[in-house]
């Protein structure tokens, strides 16, 4: 009873040095754009702390040059409608 979802991308993805960091508080892997791209490097660890909220747990592969993909499961509430399949596809 868990709806779990997966978010890919293609874009630079994360060297595997910063892979362990990457839910850290103000952790930033991209050394040299630190200091202009404004990011606070809070986003990750806010997602992670709401998933443990949850129970859940959030996982990341990432290959430089190849994009990254994080999974999360999240319980289903009683009661709650089963989206369809193309409805699910575009969350």
């Amino acid at each position: 009873k868990k709806v779990t979802v997966e978010i890919n991308d293609t874009g630079a993805g994360i060297a595997q040095e910063d892979l362990p960091h990457i839910f850290n508080r103000f952790y930033r892997g991209d050394k040299s754009r630190r200091q202009h791209t404004g990011n606070a490097g809070l986003g990750l660890a806010i997602v992670k702390s709401i998933l443990g909220l949850h129970g859940s747990e959030i996982d990341v592969t990432s290959s430089r040059g190849e994009g990254a993909s994080f999974r999360f499961a999240l319980p289903v509430a009683e009661g709650a409608a089963r989206p369809h399949r193309e409805a699910a596809a575009l969350l």
